[in-house]
């Protein structure tokens, strides 16, 4: 597969898909509604492990002729989750409600970090006021985090093929739950390591939010 454009991924499905690929996950996933795949195989199975039939596809996307948006591992990425997974509700008044709907709208596909099991305890403590922003982005720094790609439009499902499906058996459910039950330890023993490290640095999350300006980003990589 040396087309250009053209990436392998994978997606793990909590009971298999049932006609097309469609733009149709959970509202709260950390894009929004879309098709989630990830470019580490271990990310989505962990995802699913807890389910009864999960099935875990190869898939490949063509990116030709798709509107994607990148977002670099920084704060523009976590305010981008807070906002699709609704920590950014009680603010719809506020400036940078709007400023990231804006930001996000228009595109077949965002790329971006995945805030697996390792990440996930993190950007709680962060949304919850617990670490700074400094904080999270040298947490980012020390994790070892694969990318997704969303396909958040009809166009870019339709532009995605299924290579390979395989159902995951107990024994193999088993052994992921040992790894994302690790993976939340590693993420809790460095959020505690970079919280006293960087506790008088950086903003915390509701500073952030209530006192954020257009001029602060001044480009639409950082917002």
């Amino acid at each position: 597969m040396n087309k250009p454009n053209v990436i392998r991924l994978f997606h793990g499905s909590r009971d298999g898909l049932h006609g097309d690929i469609a733009p149709i996950s959970r509202d709260k996933c950390d894009f929004g509604a879309g098709f989630y795949m990830g470019t580490v195989i271990w990310q989505p199975l962990t995802l699913i492990h807890n389910e009864k039939n999960p099935v875990l596809y190869t898939v490949v996307l063509d990116l030709s002729g798709l509107n994607v948006l990148e977002l670099e591992p920084d704060l523009t990425w976590a305010l981008v989750i807070a906002f699709h997974r609704g920590k950014l509700d009680v603010y719809k008044d506020l400036p940078i409600y709007k400023a990231i709907q804006n930001y996000v709208s228009g595109y077949d596909v965002i790329k971006g970090l995945i805030a697996n099991d390792r990440m996930f305890v993190v950007l709680d403590r962060f949304f919850q006021g617990d670490i700074t922003d400094a904080a999270l982005i040298h947490s980012l720094m020390g994790l070892e985090l694969g990318e997704q790609y969303v396909a958040v439009s009809k166009k870019a499902c339709s532009q995605i093929s299924i290579l390979e499906e395989k159902r995951i058996d107990e024994s193999e459910r088993q052994s992921l739950k040992s790894l994302s039950a690790n993976n939340r330890k590693v993420g809790i023993e460095l959020v505690e390591k970079v919280a006293r490290q960087y506790r008088r640095e950086g903003r915390y999350f509701d500073e952030i939010v209530e006192n954020w300006n257009e001029s602060e980003f001044g480009s639409k990589a950082a917002l």
